[in-house]
């Protein structure tokens, strides 16, 4: 059976001129402030203009091809090329089976499923569709991160973007998963010194899961922690979270609170991470062989 893969990420915009259309495309046509605009232009701004994800996408996309052996088509959420795009493109090369992959390891209804359901309404069943819903404790993924703060003095904090606290009352898994995540990588990596915090909320007037990251530098400074360590388990390529978020707010509030602070490297397209994706479709696919 022809297999392809969709490789699906949350898309951003190609340049700043385009931030209106890309913040329209997130909220589905309802109306988006001009101070909401403006904020976001000057965070593009100040990263450089634009995000890298594009690149490093197409980086994971075309070594993750290289090394699992099968046709990888890249889909963006809310940019291009859409997930739709990429499934017509694997179909027209002949596809009979997709694995659907986001380049997200935990899972969320207001996330993760949205996705698949982006995906199922471009393929209208004309493939086989094999959905990986998560990946949060693959080992390969955890093994890739754990060497990324094995052996620091530093104190831990692993990050993930917020959700609305409205997700725990559907008993959704997506806090959970974080914090086994960085529990199951703790213990890999020998830690000692570590916690969980969110970043990224936005501003919709309801409650964001926290601690949020600036909080969470707060607190260890109130507790005495001099010297910090942030390892964002729930992203695996820069872009404006983590070049806005952290490398710039997070840093920001570090230096006012006199804490050293550094954040481990992007997985990027490294190619301990590329294993571990391939590895990721390489599971879904005799999962499914096997049922």
């Amino acid at each position: 059976m022809n297999t392809a893969v969709v490789l699906m990420a949350y898309g951003s915009p190609s340049e700043i001129d385009d931030i209106p259309a890309y913040l329209a495309d997130i909220r589905e046509g309802k109306p988006v402030s001009e101070h909401a605009v403006a904020e976001l232009k000057e965070r593009y701004r100040r990263i450089g203009g634009r995000s890298p994800l594009d690149e490093l996408t197409e980086a994971q996309r075309v070594a993750l091809e290289r090394e699992v052996g099968l046709p990888v088509y890249v889909g963006m959420k809310h940019w291009r090329p859409r997930i739709s795009e990429a499934v017509a493109a694997a179909l027209a090369g002949g596809a009979e089976r997709l694995v659907g992959l986001v380049l997200a390891p935990h899972y969320s209804r207001l996330s993760i499923a949205g996705y698949r359901s982006r995906l199922e309404a471009a393929l209208v069943d004309r493939a086989e569709l094999v959905f990986v819903e998560s990946w949060h404790d693959h080992e390969p993924f955890l093994d890739v991160l754990a060497d990324r703060v094995r052996g620091t003095d530093a104190h831990v904090v692993f990050t993930a973007h917020s959700l609305p606290e409205r997700i725990l009352r559907d008993e959704d898994p997506y806090r959970d998963q974080l914090l086994e995540t960085s529990r199951l990588v703790a213990e890999r990596a020998g830690l000692d010194s570590w916690s969980f915090a969110f970043q990224s909320a936005s501003a919709t007037g309801e409650p964001w899961l926290g601690p949020d990251i600036l909080e969470e530098l707060d607190r260890l400074h109130a507790a005495g922690v001099h010297k910090v360590l942030v390892c964002p388990v729930g992203f695996v390529s820069d872009h404006l979270e983590i070049l806005w978020d952290l490398d710039v707010q997070a840093r920001e509030r570090a230096a006012e609170l006199g804490l050293e602070l550094e954040r481990i490297e992007s997985l990027n397209a490294d190619p301990a991470f590329v294993r571990a994706l391939a590895s990721v479709v390489r599971n879904a696919l005799s999962v499914r062989s096997s049922a």
